[in-house]
């Protein structure tokens, strides 16, 4: 199956160097590129893409903004996925981004394989961060002056089995590595992480890692 791709960046040399990159995979397809938020919006709402490879700083909108737009409640259907390219590792945008429902964060200085590599991972429904993107994530937790209590009520839905699900994927395990830490199947890992997904509302596995941060469900250090 072709993964169908829209490119959002304000550069048009990067859009171009993007764009022959995808291009010449015989899985990937670009259909649009938008050289602001705005268009990026109109863009994807026009074409529907797989997947938006959307740079977190342009005019006009920027690609938070353009994110929300596309991901949130007044899109209908919204675009499946979408991957932020930042220049920059310690954007103030990394927890907003992820959750107005961004599938993670790239560096656009990623070797070209890996930016190929992260566009079929996301079209498939997996979260991607760069390391340094999850180190400065958890980094961010680390510095708040008191660490939060775990929270019953947006955690109360979930089975104790189900906790611990969520605490491995916050660790950055993937459904193998959780299923030889649970000493469970790796498609018991896969079921129990839907209904994680499902019941918290949650998009992918990158807005699981905030939720567990933010609960308190998992402290940095764990």
């Amino acid at each position: 199956m072709t993964i169908r791709v829209v490119i959002a960046d304000d550069q048009a040399m990067v859009r171009a160097g993007f764009a022959a990159l995808l291009g010449a995979q015989p899985d990937l397809e670009v259909v649009g590129q938008a050289a602001d938020g705005v268009e990026a919006v109109a863009v994807a709402l026009a074409t529907r893409p797989d997947v938006v490879l959307m740079d977190v700083r342009m005019p006009l909108q920027d690609g938070l903004q353009a994110t929300r737009a596309l991901l949130g409640p007044e899109a209908v259907p919204p675009v499946p996925h979408v991957l932020m390219l930042t220049t920059f590792d310690i954007d103030d945008y990394v927890l907003e981004a992820l959750r107005a429902g961004a599938s993670g964060f790239l560096l656009k200085d990623a070797l070209p394989d890996d930016l190929v590599d992260a566009v079929r991972i996301v079209a498939r429904g997996d979260a991607l961060l760069a390391p340094s993107v999850t180190r400065r994530l958890i980094e961010r937790f680390s510095a708040r002056p008191e660490r939060p209590e775990p929270s019953p009520v947006r955690l109360q839905s979930l089975t104790e089995r189900e906790r611990e699900v969520l605490r491995e994927i916050a660790r950055g395990r993937s459904n193998g590595e959780i299923a030889a830490a649970l000493v469970i199947a790796e498609q018991t890992v896969k079921s129990h992480v839907s209904r994680v997904l499902g019941k918290l509302g949650l998009r992918d596995r990158a807005q699981a890692v905030v939720v567990a941060y933010e609960t308190g469900l998992v402290v940095p250090g764990d």
